[in-house]
């Protein structure tokens, strides 16, 4: 799980790419590699995890058992540079073959990811210091809690008085 141990990541549009490769290599160690050492990770129902071991812990356990067969792809990347060793990493993917949990066949889901990034070992690559994954859901604009369950929802067109 040390960076040391893969080759640097030269700029910022390679952070997701790196992402990518890792999750469908089931490799936990390259992925947590991507993270400082004290980075932030929240993942799409808000578990919030403190540091690339956590990072990896997570990782390690979704590799093996929720995300097994699955298949990551990348979409539409967009960097914004906050200066010169500072950026901002937005990244659509697309995630197909999510291990069942019950009888029924997960379908495919969208999720945006937004990576905090900066350049480390005196310039020469980047690191990511914070990450945060969102699912997307067509047609939604917000969710709504009701009787305890959480549900995506569209008000669009309900109260336009």
């Amino acid at each position: 799980m040390d960076p040391n141990d893969y080759p640097p990541i030269s700029s910022p549009e390679e952070i997701p790419k790196r992402f990518t490769d890792a999750r469908n290599e089931r490799n936990a160690k390259k992925l947590a590699a991507i993270f400082d050492e004290d980075a932030e990770f929240v993942n799409v129902v808000g578990i919030w995890w403190h540091s690339r071991e956590d990072i990896y812990k997570a990782h390690e356990y979704g590799l093996r058992v929720i995300f097994n067969n699955s298949i990551l792809k990348q979409g539409r990347t967009k960097v914004k540079y906050l200066s010169n060793d500072i950026a901002v990493v937005h990244a659509r993917f697309r995630l197909t073959n999510q291990t069942p949990l019950d009888s029924k066949t997960p379908g495919i889901r969208q999720t945006i990811f937004s990576f905090v990034v900066h350049r480390v070992d005196g310039g020469n690559s980047w690191s990511c210091a914070s990450a945060h994954n969102t699912d997307i859901i067509p047609g939604k604009e917000t969710h709504l809690m009701r009787d305890g369950e959480i549900e995506a929802v569209d008000y669009r067109g309900k109260n336009d008085g």
